[in-house]
């Protein structure tokens, strides 16, 4: 999958689409673009990257992010960033199907004080209640879990690698 690192989360969201449904940020997260990638993951710097062997992890769904992420290091994967999660989908958007979607645990937010904030985004698709609306319904979207959650219907996608082009 080819990973741009110019536009942010939120520019990216509103291009996901599920049939006529185009994807958004939940409310609650206005701070979306702020998730960055976790302390020793190696991202290119270049404007656009590859990255290969990407994998939903469906395998650990039931599992929470604190459980997932050393795991996954563990096989020699790396975790999506939140960007690249949203870029594999617009690439291929069969990646996001109902109860089998994924946390991308490779972005966190980090506090002004120091450590973590407990959120973790992921991508699924919107049931269209509460402060989503109807009209979110079946609609692709961004949004957070708690790090220590588990969630039957969400994996951690990882990938092998990442690549600068050039």
């Amino acid at each position: 999958m080819l990973s741009p690192v110019a536009l942010p989360p939120s520019a990216l969201a509103p291009h996901l689409r599920l049939g006529d449904r185009f994807g958004f940020v939940v409310a609650d997260m206005t701070d979306v673009d702020e998730f960055a990638p976790i302390d020793g993951l190696e991202v290119p710097e270049a404007n656009a990257y590859v990255v290969r062997g990407i994998e939903r992890g469906d395998r650990m769904a039931n599992w929470s992010p604190d459980e997932a992420l050393p795991d996954i290091l563990a096989a020699g994967r790396t975790p999506l960033t939140l960007t690249e999660g949203i870029h594999w989908v617009l690439q291929q958007p069969a990646a996001l199907e109902r109860n089998r979607c994924f946390m991308t645990i490779g972005s966190r937010k980090a506090k002004a004080r120091g450590g973590l904030d407990s959120r973790t985004p992921a991508l699924w698709i919107g049931n269209g209640t509460g402060r989503d609306g109807v009209a979110n319904r079946h609609a692709p979207k961004v949004g957070w879990c708690w790090a220590g959650n588990r969630h039957t219907w969400l994996g951690f996608a990882s990938a092998l690698s990442r690549e600068p082009l050039g």
